[in-house]
């Protein structure tokens, strides 16, 4: 099974940005298993969740390249946290009338819900971790699947590890709006304490 390591990456919200960190990624041959995007409490910043495959060394060189973009706040190694992951499929099964009760039974065990019935299919909306999702997946297989479509996953670390992956660091604290002419936030004085 493949060593799936997710990593959090704040990042100014600027154009760009996710040209960037895509091009380190591709430059340097990281597989990313999964990739999300989206704005934080502050909009003038995002969080990527970048899911990627390989073992400790490949995932400290990531974090080691990460860190040096200047469009990048924060990276966090969240492989070794407690934090919550979420990501969505949505399956698009064969269900006919013999097979329509087994797949409703299977999705309302996963606690998943049924977006769209016709005469030959169903649409399945599945939510959950990584392995949630791949074990929906794999039992609907049975029935035929006929497409299918994912989202990234998205991860937070839980309260309590809060500093968990940036070794002597305190997380980023929710910040101001970036000016890069004048420098508002600079990261490396918050680092050190200034």
């Amino acid at each position: 099974m493949e060593d799936l390591r997710p990593v959090s990456i704040l990042v100014r919200n600027e154009r760009g940005v996710l040209a960037r960190v895509a091009g380190l990624f591709a430059r340097r041959g990281f597989n990313i298993t999964s990739l999300a995007v989206g704005e934080t409490e502050n909009p003038a910043y995002s969080r990527i969740t970048a899911v990627v495959s390989g073992d400790d060394a490949i995932l400290e060189q990531v974090v080691k390249q990460l860190d040096r973009l200047v469009c990048v706040c924060q990276v966090m190694d969240l492989s070794r946290t407690s934090c919550v992951e979420r990501g969505l499929a949505l399956i698009k099964v064969k269900a006919t009338p013999e097979t329509r009760r087994q797949v409703l039974d299977l999705v309302d065990v996963f606690g998943g819900r049924i977006d769209h019935v016709d005469h030959l299919s169903l649409i399945v909306q599945v939510t959950g971790n990584r392995q949630k999702i791949q074990a929906m997946i794999d039992l609907l297989r049975a029935f035929g699947i006929i497409e299918m479509a994912r989202t990234g996953q998205i991860t937070l670390a839980r309260h309590g590890d809060l500093n968990a992956g940036a070794e002597d660091e305190a997380p980023v604290p929710s910040p101001a709006p970036v000016d890069r002419d004048t420098d508002l936030f600079d990261l490396n004085q918050h680092r050190q304490g200034a």
